[in-house]
């Protein structure tokens, strides 16, 4: 697996965003202990330890953080130049990795994605589906696929499909309980609420007249799942608060019906947050423009 000091780099490349040397073997398709040499290879040629490892976790030195940050350099150097003569022959070529939350990625973006492998056969796409928020500058990653808007001078946003957050009641609940008509009347309700990160997550926010205002709920359950206080929703155990690209097909169908259509909800759109620079990968636009015209036709446009 021995190979020259470009090859070193671009494998160093990998290995530093790997989360173990088990992932990396899988990512290399050798062994463990191939890429356990190749590591101790480059340490021994530099002079200096660039890895912590164990089998199951790798820590960069700070010798490995700088190397690792000049081997990304170097790699996305040769991927754009790699990239702009395959251009010429209209073929899209290179890694791309995206990050995403939880419940979006698995009900658009894995599926969207897979369909862009599909018809670009030699891209390579790293998904990377996580609950936590993450501030993708200085990280590898190309794309991260963010509700809301993300301000950061390091960073470009492109929205991707409008969204809102809407209330939703199954009609089993309606029939029982009838429909709120005012903000107030929602403290009668029994509300189902979303823990989302750090948020105080049992305010619901509305812009009536185009001014945010928010409304404190509760209820008997609450969960940090989406999928869970859906189907809870669905149950007719109580209200919940869920984005259009998630209980878009559910009120198609009338399985939920919206509550409060009359009063707006201020925007949660769906954004590609990705490094400013003025050489994005033509591979990185294409992703881009693939999950836009893929994501509005999935997600019904909010009304106004």
């Amino acid at each position: 697996m021995r190979g020259g000091l470009s090859d070193d780099v671009l494998f160093f490349d990998i290995l530093a965003r790997c989360r173990s040397l088990t992932e990396a073997a899988r990512e290399f398709g050798v062994s463990v202990s191939a890429v356990s040499k190749r590591l101790a290879h480059i340490e021994s040629r530099l002079g200096v330890p660039l890895i912590q490892r164990t089998t199951r976790r790798l820590t960069l030195t700070p010798e490995g953080r700088r190397y690792a940050a000049g081997a990304a350099a170097i790699a996305a150097q040769l991927e754009e130049l790699e990239d702009s003569i395959s251009e010429q022959h209209d073929e899209l070529r290179g890694r791309v990795q995206v990050r995403s939350t939880i419940g979006l990625g698995r009900a658009h973006i894995a599926e969207l994605l897979a369909e862009f492998v599909a018809a670009h056969p030699k891209i390579h796409i790293d998904l990377e589906l996580s609950s936590t928020p993450l501030n993708i500058a200085g990280t590898g990653f190309d794309i991260d696929i963010h509700v809301g808007a993300l301000h950061d001078s390091r960073l470009t946003t492109t929205r991707l499909c409008r969204n809102r957050r809407i209330v939703c009641a199954s009609p089993e609940y309606v029939q029982r309980h009838g429909l709120p008509a005012e903000l107030t009347e929602l403290e009668q309700h029994n509300c189902i609420v979303l823990k989302e990160n750090d948020s105080d997550y049992s305010l619901w926010r509305f812009a009536p007249d185009g001014t945010e205002t928010a409304v404190r709920v509760a209820g008997n359950l609450v969960s940090n799942d989406g999928d869970v206080i859906t189907r809870w929703c669905l149950e007719g155990r109580g209200l919940i608060m869920r984005s259009l690209w998630h209980v878009g097909p559910l009120l198609h169908t009338g399985t939920l019906i919206q509550v409060l259509p009359a009063i707006p909800t201020p925007s949660a759109d769906i954004h590609a947050v990705y490094a400013a620079s003025p050489a994005l990968p033509r591979r990185t636009r294409a992703v881009i423009h693939h999950l836009k015209h893929g994501l509005q036709e999935r997600i019904p446009a909010p009304q106004p």
